[in-house]
């Protein structure tokens, strides 16, 4: 997985090797079948790739704040640049552009399509006009052109079946485009054309970042990751580019993260505020999570999870692929869709009285308010909890977020009596909890009645639940380090899994270092961050979890929870080293 880069049009993505490959890709959308999914199965899901004699990794890089990604390839006779990108901007087509420079040996581009994630054979066939050897129609993916005359040929040793492929020699230099609609055949000048474009559209977004200071780089990574995986139609963030990349090799906890999350919201809205001058494309997220189909079996007022136009998520499949290191099932859609998440709906006021006291203003009020209602008559109920588990519990974050997110938009009721009902609630889920939700030792328990933690409990003080020095919380970091922690790293508590048995969990990792420079301890605060940004890659993309002992990079990639944390638990950390200058 560390060898992934993502390449991206804001409406969906690819996952690109360090030697060229195209592992990963879902045309027209982030959750439309794949195309490409050798990610996933390498023998027959399908792959965009180059066959270059003994290829070696030499570098790569994103064209300044950009989604344009240049990889370098050492050979025997020189080096390769691939640029790779996913034309955006005025006037351009929707797919993956790819340019080659001079090829210092012969060598062949491959495409693989194994289209629905390779459920079916695919068709691919010359264009009408036999003339144009340049251009292949490409069933589940559009219209493959290139600088040199294409070949279809048949794998027999694999199921894909067929491949389009084309050579350039040595000396030469190439380019194909795989494109969503028919086009006049491009030429070079056409695709530079496009990549103008595209770099233009990239530096406008840049012009809204704001955020100067400690780790600003990894910063800048950490916010084109959120760019790239933004639905720029609907302003919905996914969660990750993925579906089912393992928790734990060959285990079973691998999930379709292609959606948007409630949960998330609030990780995601603060970093943006936070990191753009304007705020714009957070407003944008609060657009989406306001104004998605409300489309739940269990008559919640949002359901915890939609897809990127806003309609519901599919009902969860099983799909015959034989998974990232075979581990299965692979799946595509999410059954979270139904559950009562009280954190989820905990975030989504948690979002409205940060975009209402940054710009003030009370856009969507009506479904904030809503939120608010339901929570407030509703909240004593076990939930799914912020990990979505089968089994319902009284999970103290959900209990704890939902009070907060009372708390704060509370400051924003439309009446007096609105505003006391609310904060009369958020005492009301105050009392449970210091009654029932504490371990006898003292700390935050996982759900009422645990003697375990979670790490969702560095949030609290984050959202101004308690004070980071209260008893409950240096107990509960106590128990954390002791039972959670190696090298810097924390693990999730999970009733239904052993979380010993996957990776430490990256976000949460972040949300504690975030709560040490609430404590003051910044030099804590730093060599937490330099342990996750161990499992980031050479891009700065970060998966879902980190394997201490392996090194592995574990879970959906990039995951946008795990870079909303790491920019909000950095600029936290800027303004305390600022403020003791």
């Amino acid at each position: 997985m560390r060898d992934l880069a993502v390449i991206g049009d804001r409406r969906t993505c690819a996952l690109v090797t360090t030697l060229g490959s195209i592992v990963w890709y879902c045309p027209d959308r982030f959750d439309s079948p794949s195309l490409f999914a050798a990610l996933l199965d390498p023998q027959h899901g399908g792959s965009w790739s180059l066959n270059l004699p003994d290829a070696t990794f030499t570098n790569r890089y994103y064209f300044e704040d950009s989604g344009v990604l240049e990889t370098a390839i050492a050979t025997a006779n020189g080096e390769l640049k691939v640029l790779d990108w996913m034309p955006i901007g005025e006037q351009t087509p929707q797919g993956i552009c790819r340019r080659f420079s001079e090829a210092p040996t012969d060598f062949t581009v491959v495409l693989q399509p194994a289209p629905d994630y390779a459920r079916r054979s695919p068709n691919v066939q010359f264009a009408d006009d036999r003339s144009l050897a340049n251009v292949v129609k490409v069933d589940g993916g559009g219209y493959l052109y290139a600088s040199h005359p294409l070949t279809i040929s048949k794998q027999t040793f694999q199921s894909v079946g067929l491949q389009v492929h084309f050579t350039i020699p040595q000396g030469e230099t190439g380019w194909a485009v795989l494109l969503n609609q028919p086009l006049p055949l491009p030429t070079q000048q056409t695709v530079d054309d496009w990549l103008t474009s595209t770099l233009e559209r990239w530096r406008l977004l840049a012009r809204h970042g704001a955020y100067h200071g400690c780790y600003q780089d990894q910063v800048a990574a950490s916010v084109r990751a959120l760019r790239l995986l933004t639905f720029e139609e609907t302003g919905g963030i996914v969660a990750a580019a993925t579906t089912s990349l393992p928790e734990a090799i060959g285990a079973e906890r691998n999930y379709d993260y292609r959606y948007v999350w409630l949960r998330d919201a609030g990780m995601v809205v603060s970093a943006l505020i936070r990191a753009e001058r304007d705020g714009l494309e957070a407003r944008q997220f609060l657009d989406f999570v306001c104004g998605y189909d409300r489309c739940s079996s269990n008559n919640l007022p949002l359901a915890p999870v939609a897809a990127v136009d806003g309609k519901a998520v599919p009902n969860e499949v099983t799909l015959n692929l034989a998974g990232y290191c075979n581990s299965r099932p692979v799946r595509f859609g999410n059954r979270a869709k139904s559950q009562l998440q009280l954190d989820a709906l905990g975030n989504v006021l948690l979002v409205g009285s940060l975009i209402y006291s940054h710009f003030e203003t009370d856009e969507h009020w009506s479904i904030v308010e809503a939120v608010a209602n339901y929570l407030a008559e509703h909240w004593r109920e076990p939930d799914h909890g912020i990990w979505e588990e089968e089994t319902k519990a009284q999970y103290t974050v959900g209990k704890v977020l939902a009070a907060c997110g009372l708390m704060h938009i509370a400051e924003f009721a439309r009446s007096d009596a609105q505003a006391q009902r609310w904060r009369s609630t958020e005492q009301d889920i105050r009392r449970f909890v210091a009654e029932q939700c504490l371990t006898s030792g003292g700390a935050y328990a996982a759900f009422a009645g645990s003697e375990a933690v979670d790490v969702s409990a560095a949030l609290f003080p984050i959202w101004g639940y308690a004070a980071a020095d209260a008893p409950e919380m240096v107990a509960t970091m106590d128990v954390l380090e002791r039972e959670y922690a190696i090298a810097h790293l924390y693990r999730r508590h999970l009733v239904e899994a052993d979380s010993q048995q996957e990776g430490a969990f990256l976000a949460g990792t972040l949300w504690v270092a975030q709560y040490w420079v609430a404590r003051g301890d910044l030099q804590r605060t730093r060599a937490i961050l330099d342990a996750a940004l161990v499992y980031a890659n050479d891009v700065g993309l970060f998966a879902e979890e980190a394997d201490p002992h392996t090194s592995q990079m574990l879970g959906n990639f990039p995951q946008t929870f795990v870079h909303a944390a790491f920019i909000d638990a950095v600029i936290d950390l800027n303004a305390a080293l600022e403020k003791a200058k």
